[in-house]
C-alpha cells in the first residue's frame, strides 16, 4: 500500500492515513489534501481495493459517512462528499472535477433552509439542525465517468454505463448506456 502527497512538485511516500482507512495492494494515494476533510469514525471509513490510483481525489467523509471502492479504479482530481454511504465498484474511472455527493448538506424547503441557516450561525448555538436527507451513491464495475460531471444522493449508475462530460445526474442510470445532460438524459447504449 502507498499514500504519496505532493510536495513541491515531488512525490514522497506517506503512511500516516486514518486508522480506519483500508488501502488495498499497489494502491496509489497522490496528493497532499487527500484526508484534509476526512472525519468518518465508522470502523472503516474508507476502503479502496487493489490496483488503484487516485490521483488528487479529495475524500470529503462525514462522522458516519463510509465510503467503498473496487479494485482497479482511477479516479483524478475528483471530490467524493460521503454523509452517508458511497459505494464504487471494480474498473471505474472518474475524470478531473468529478463531484459524487450523497446528501445536499442543508435543507431544500426555504423554511428548513432558513432554520438551517439560523442553528449553523453563531447565534444558533443550542439549536438543533433540521434533517438532511441522505440517500447512497452507488456506481456499479465498468462505469466511466467523463470530466466535470455530478452525481447528486441516491444514485444509482449501472454496471458498464457512461457518464459524458459535464453530465448532472439526478436520477438512476441503467446498464451498458451513455447519458449527458444537465439533467443527464440517455443518449444512448454502450
Amino acid at each position: 500500500m502507498t499514500y504519496l502527497a505532493n510536495q513541491q512538485s515531488e512525490y514522497r511516500v506517506i503512511t500516516d492515513f486514518p486508522e480506519n482507512v483500508q488501502i488495498g495492494s499497489n494502491t496509489v494515494i497522490m496528493g497532499n489534501l487527500a484526508f484534509k476533510r476526512f472525519h468518518s469514525r465508522k470502523k472503516q471509513g474508507l476502503i479502496i481495493g487493489d490496483h488503484c490510483t487516485m490521483d488528487g481525489v479529495h475524500f470529503d467523509i462525514g462522522e458516519k459517512g463510509q465510503v467503498e471502492i473496487g479494485d482497479y479504479c482511477y479516479f483524478t482530481n475528483a471530490v467524493l462528499l460521503c454523509e452517508l454511504e458511497v459505494r464504487i465498484g471494480s474498473y471505474v474511472v472518474i475524470g478531473w472535477n468529478t463531484t459524487l455527493a450523497d446528501t445536499d448538506f442543508h435543507p431544500i424547503a426555504p423554511a428548513e433552509r432558513i432554520a438551517d441557516a439560523i442553528a449553523c450561525s453563531p447565534l444558533g448555538k443550542t439549536l438543533p439542525r433540521p434533517e438532511i436527507v441522505k440517500r447512497p451513491v452507488v456506481i456499479e464495475d465498468g462505469v466511466w465517468i467523463g470530466p466535470n460531471a455530478t452525481i447528486l444522493k441516491g444514485v444509482h449508475i449501472g454496471a458498464g454505463a457512461i457518464v459524458e462530460p459535464g453530465a448532472m445526474v439526478n436520477r438512476d442510470v441503467p446498464p451498458r448506456t451513455r447519458v449527458m445532460g444537465n439533467p443527464a438524459q440517455i443518449i444512448g447504449e454502450v
